[in-house]
This record gives structure tokens, C-alpha cells and sequence, in this order.
């Protein structure tokens, strides 16, 4: 019986297999983000989306920021990254939620999505493709949980960062 609890107790003592390292293969420890391209066709008559001027740069200082926070990759130049990742801004989207019985908006939520590759320079080729990547936040007009659209947008961004990171740190 004694054995048994010994066993057990190591078990327990030697863990479950969970570890906050990083799953990246040692060869990466350098990435660069390129700049995004905006590609949201905000003028087309088909469909107008929302402008929001500069976006494409607000998502690239998330994502880099969000790297330089995790520090499991750090941020650098072209010519030295071990890897690169390239974006490209597909839409910028408020959809309503839920309205009230006057019709009146009561939830939105905000919706960046984009199209994301991260390249391995050395072998020139890409380590993972994602066509519509997508960060998103909800928010109240009213109410105890009311929230402005800029403070969702800023959640969303976080958002979109913390998910760019998780999949290329967590996905080995």
C-alpha cells in the first residue's frame, strides 16, 4: 500500500505534461512583421465596409507588440529573421447583435480579419497559412457594461494579436 502512494505521489509530483515553454523548434528565435497591406475594398458599391484610417498599422504594432511581450520570438529586421510574417487586411466589420423593441442597437460586435502567412526565409517556403484570421470584441451601447466602439476595437486588436502569437508559438 505504502509503494502505491509512493507511486502516486511522484506521479502527481513529476506533473501532467503541461509546460509554459514554447513549442517552437530551436532554429526560430528571430521573426519580423512585415507591414500589412490593406486590402478592404471600403469603396465597392457591392458591399460598403467600415474605414477605419491606419488600421493596417494599428494590427502590425499589436502583433509586434504582443511578440515582444510573450518573448518567446524576438522582433527584428528582414535580412536576420528566422521567420516572417506577412498580413493582409480583408475586412473591418461591426455587426449588430442584439436591439431592443425600438430597434435601437444594444450590442455590436467588432470583427478585424486577415490573411496571414508566416514564412521560413532559410527554406523558402511558408511554415503556415491562415486565409481569414480573425480577432474580434463585443460591446454594450448601454448599460453597466457599456463600453465606447474605440475601446472595443482596442480589445479586438488585442484580440487578433493574442491569437497571431498562440498560432505561431503553439502550433509545432
Amino acid at each position: 500500500m505504502k509503494k502505491i502512494f509512493l507511486l502516486l505521489m511522484a506521479g502527481l509530483l513529476a506533473g501532467c505534461g503541461y509546460s509554459t515553454q514554447s513549442l517552437l523548434p530551436e532554429n526560430y528565435k528571430v521573426i519580423h512583421v512585415e507591414p500589412f497591406e490593406n486590402k478592404i475594398d471600403f469603396v465597392s458599391q457591392d458591399q460598403r465596409k467600415l474605414y477605419l484610417p491606419g488600421l493596417e498599422n494599428r494590427v502590425r504594432e499589436a502583433v509586434v507588440d504582443r511578440y515582444l511581450l510573450d518573448g518567446n520570438l524576438h522582433i527584428t529586421d528582414k535580412d536576420t529573421a528566422d521567420l516572417i510574417l506577412k498580413g493582409q487586411l480583408l475586412s473591418f466589420d461591426r455587426e449588430e447583435l442584439r436591439v431592443n423593441t425600438n430597434d435601437t442597437v444594444k450590442e455590436y460586435r467588432i470583427r478585424i480579419t486577415a490573411a496571414l502567412k508566416l514564412i521560413d526565409p532559410a527554406e523558402d517556403k511558408p511554415v503556415w497559412e491562415e486565409p481569414s484570421f480573425a480577432g474580434e470584441a463585443t460591446y454594450y451601447t448601454t448599460g453597466p457594461l457599456a463600453k465606447s466602439e474605440s475601446q472595443a476595437i482596442q480589445e479586438a486588436l488585442t484580440d487578433f494579436a493574442q491569437r497571431t502569437v498562440a498560432r505561431t508559438i503553439e502550433n509545432w
